[in-house]
């Protein structure tokens, strides 16, 4: 049963469209993939998801409601959490109150200090340091800073916009076991990403979008020995 249904979603920036009537779903309790060159429209379409790009046309459906013109802090009540690239984290915060600060919502608040230690038994590191100002952290500890953060909201799809970038290639591994780890949890991630090949190893199912459109769909494996897609994303 798909969790979240997009349908002929198209979108723009100014007067460019750069979404052009992409379709896709998105199962419950699996990690799906969009991969893609940058500039081709992932984190656009990530942003509509959350309420932060205004839909030209075409319907997003979460659970049973369409959500196009339902604001962001409403649509992270309904179940949705968007960890944006970038991190952007409160630098002069500790850590422990930027953890807290994803839970201002009326139904994750109350339980706040149960999710946190959740998200400190994810992250040991961050319970370890949970005092210090975020803006103290490594680039690898920040970014598992935003996407604890993004799981105190208690949601039901997790989607995540580019977590990799400008981190050590063993960093980029560790994060990829916690989306693993996130899905075993029972949560739905949804992840935009340039790095291919760690993507396709862990999803269920993954989309190719080139120039604003989907342009080939698979499960993971699928993806990871197709030709073209090697050719274009891999390298091989």
């Amino acid at each position: 049963m798909n969790l979240l249904e997009v349908v002929s979603l198209c979108l723009r920036y100014g007067k460019m469209e750069i979404v052009h009537g992409v379709s896709f779903g998105v199962e419950e309790k699996q990690i799906v993939g969009i991969i893609g060159n940058n500039g081709v429209g992932k984190s656009t379409i990530l942003k509509a998801i959350a309420g932060l790009v205004k839909i030209r046309s075409g319907r997003i459906i979460f659970g049973n409601q369409e959500i196009n013109d339902v604001p962001p802090h409403r649509i992270v009540e309904l179940g949705i959490s968007f960890v944006p690239e970038g991190r952007r984290l409160f630098p002069y915060m500790s850590i422990r109150d930027n953890l807290r600060f994803g839970a201002y919502n009326s139904r994750a608040w109350e339980r706040r200090e149960t999710n946190l230690k959740a998200v400190y038994e994810m992250f040991p590191s961050l319970h370890k340091a949970r005092n210090r100002q975020a803006i103290t952290l490594s680039g690898g500890e920040q970014q598992m800073l935003a996407v604890g953060r993004g799981m105190m909201s208690e949601p039901k799809l997790l989607m995540l916009d580019e977590i990799s970038i400008g981190l050590a290639p063993f960093l980029v591994t560790e994060l990829f076991k916690i989306i693993e780890r996130a899905k075993d949890r029972g949560i739905t991630v949804l992840v935009a990403e340039q790095n291919v090949p760690k993507l396709l190893n862990i999803a269920t199912h993954a989309y190719v979008v080139g120039n604003g459109r989907i342009v080939m769909q698979g499960s993971g494996k699928e993806l990871l020995n197709n030709p073209e897609v090697k050719n274009a994303y891999l390298r091989v």
